[in-house]
């Protein structure tokens, strides 16, 4: 299992991190342009980035590990930038929040704290696959209250619900996910209590720092 760090051939300098100029929220049929310091990663950027990433391990549960099924596909641990916690799907959560993603895993454990990007070429986005039910992740917008757009495992196919738009930037070595739904990025709610702290939630209108921020490990090692 390897971080996944900065090895694109093609990437122009990148300034320190700036808040984007705010403006219209992006057409959900396509990525919005990247924000400042930030640089938009396609299929092929990110296989090159996995491939030829330097070697860190991630803390792996004792005798766990992930069964990379998904041979055609980037199979991915994400861990939060804000509290070192990996990303994981809350399988045993009961309706409607069964699925929701939650940065709460000290460590990766097996398939809960995996997930497969698939790269679609069409809209330039990627889909997030949870390993541990086989679902897309997808943006609850309908949901109200303190649950509206968390990310939830919980879709059979890909449409836009379930589209992103995945950032890197250079000089942090971190990586950020806005939603096409509704051109929000994804941030890990820290200050939340109950059942739902750590949750992920497509809310940010910008990259602000840590709550929107992630490492990238590639669990096809």
């Amino acid at each position: 299992m390897t971080s996944v760090f900065l090895s694109l051939s093609a990437v122009v300098a990148v300034s320190a991190l700036a808040s984007p100029t705010a403006g219209a929220a992006p057409a959900a049929d396509r990525p919005a342009a990247a924000p400042s310091g930030w640089e938009a990663v396609d299929g092929a950027e990110l296989a090159r980035v996995a491939e030829k990433s330097d070697t860190r391990q991630a803390p792996l549960a004792a005798g766990e590990g992930v069964s990379a099924t998904a041979a055609e596909t980037e199979l991915l641990a994400l861990q939060s930038a804000r509290n070192g916690q990996f990303v994981a799907t809350e399988m045993n959560y009961a309706a409607p929040n069964t699925g929701v993603l939650r940065a709460r895993s000290a460590d990766v454990g097996g398939a809960w704290e995996g997930f497969a990007f698939e790269w679609d070429e069409t809209s330039e986005t990627f889909a997030m696959k949870s390993l541990a039910n086989n679902r897309y992740v997808a943006v609850e917008k309908n949901f109200t209250g303190s649950t509206q757009n968390v990310l939830r495992a919980r879709s059979a196919t890909a449409g836009g619900w379930e589209r992103f738009v995945l950032y890197y930037n250079e000089g942090l070595d971190r990586w950020a996910l806005q939603s096409t739904l509704n051109g929000l990025f994804v941030t890990m709610e820290n200050g939340y209590t109950g059942s739902l702290q750590y949750a992920l939630r497509a809310r940010s209108t910008e990259i602000t720092g840590s709550w929107e921020e992630f490492v990238l490990y590639d669990l096809g090692a």
